[in-house]
């Protein structure tokens, strides 16, 4: 009796980029997803300079204003986004399950898919760092202190998936997928956003220097005055420490998914 033909493991890595290849074919789909992710950091840097770059005080910055909103624009543009919502189609119609049944690393399901996510942030950051260009922001650091600048913001938005995808995973409810973003809104408002650390006071001065998004930004920031390897090195290790927490929460996820299914 002939033995029964089974698929062959095509590899790890080849694995991980027929998911990722996957998921970045769905993006024109997915397109009234990804255009808000822009339009929305777009409009608040145009709003926030025009209401507060000639606020008193923010003249003796060592960079101006614009150039301290530009960050916060791509954090914003980059913070949230993933293909969490497709996984959870996929969960919903069975395709997740199928593809349990083949003999596809477990975990290249989810790192196709992170792979994906850093090529669509790093769409997102680079129209907003052009626009940054265009109101007059400049880089002393030159072309190497703009690619780090994307690749930071991208390596943020890479970290920050594991939340949308842990939630995915565990409850398989687009609703609560498409809510995770309100995750961000205390790192995004009780940090440096508006006002230099040294500006602000009391409980909000207090939660802003342990908020790992201050350090981001800081790091973000340096770029415009020259290579300060101290802040790009704190706005690191806020991504790793964000990183390692997110994608903790999401490979364990993954897993109960897999063993519960």
């Amino acid at each position: 009796m002939s033995e029964p033909i089974t698929a062959r493991p095509a590899g790890f890595f080849r694995d991980v980029r027929s998911v990722a290849i996957r998921a970045l074919q769905q993006l024109p789909r997915d397109l009234a997803f990804v255009l808000p992710a822009l339009a929305v950091p777009t409009f608040f840097l145009v709003v926030n300079i025009g209401a507060l770059q000639d606020v008193a005080g923010f003249t003796e910055l060592e960079i101006d204003y614009k150039a301290f909103q530009l960050p916060v624009a791509i954090v914003f543009a980059v913070t949230g986004i993933s293909r969490a919502s497709a996984l959870v189609l996929d969960i919903q119609d069975g395709y997740f399950d199928r593809l349990l049944l083949t003999p596809v690393s477990r975990r290249a399901l989810l790192l196709g898919l992170m792979v994906s996510d850093f090529v669509l942030v790093l769409m997102l950051a680079v129209p907003v760092t052009i626009l940054g260009f265009a109101i007059g922001v400049r880089f002393p650091t030159g072309i190497l202190g703009v690619v780090v600048f994307l690749l930071m913001g991208a390596f943020w938005g890479v970290a920050f998936t594991g939340f949308p995808y842990t939630i995915a995973l565990r409850t398989g409810n687009p609703s609560a997928v498409s809510a995770s973003f309100v995750l961000f809104f205390p790192f995004a408002f009780m940090t440096t956003t508006f006002l230099p650390l040294d500006s602000m006071t009391g409980w909000l001065a207090e939660v802003a220097r342990y908020n790992p998004v201050t350090y981001l930004l800081a790091g973000l920031r340096s770029l415009f005055v020259g290579w300060q390897f101290g802040e790009l090195g704190k706005g690191m290790i806020a991504i790793i420490g964000l990183g390692v927490v997110s994608q903790t929460l999401a490979f364990s996820a993954l897993k109960s998914r897999i063993d519960g299914r």
